[in-house]
């Protein structure tokens, strides 16, 4: 069996507006790499008509070897941090360049970030771990 994985990568480190950093609540960075996730599999449906959607193979990605075992498997997930906003946009693009499913959150600021749209976290995947690990095998477990 092919090892597929997602990894939620989460930004731990924020400017505070006074030249020095804060870290938001535990609750709301668990919110925000559930969105991450969540976005990542809602951008694989397609929409089928009548409202109705569809789970299935998309281009570009490696349905057959990495999607749909994830999907209808354990759901593995890895969490990992980064600290600043330019690591977080750098490892999303690396993503994006591989061709991996993925999905960047940015939080409205409603509550912790006052009013400024912040970017917080990211989904890579379902994909082969392998691909993965090469984007954020370097990151540590949070």
């Amino acid at each position: 069996m092919v090892d597929v994985k997602q990894v939620i990568v989460i930004r731990t480190r924020y400017p505070d507006g006074k030249g020095g950093f804060f870290k938001p609540r535990t609750g709301k960075l668990i919110a925000q790499g559930a969105h991450a996730s969540m976005k990542v599999f809602f951008d694989m449906l397609g929409e089928v008509g009548d409202g109705c959607y569809d789970l299935g193979p998309r281009e570009g990605w490696d349905w057959w070897g990495a999607v749909k075992p994830w999907v209808t498997g354990i759901f593995k997930k890895v969490v990992v941090g980064c600290l600043s906003e330019a690591d977080l946009l750098d490892l999303y693009h690396a993503a994006q360049v591989a061709g991996l499913p993925r999905a960047l959150i940015e939080d409205a600021g409603l509550t912790e970030f006052h009013g400024v749209l912040t970017p917080t976290c990211i989904a890579i995947g379902p994909a082969k771990s392998e691909d993965i690990d090469a984007i954020t095998g370097g990151l540590p477990l949070l």
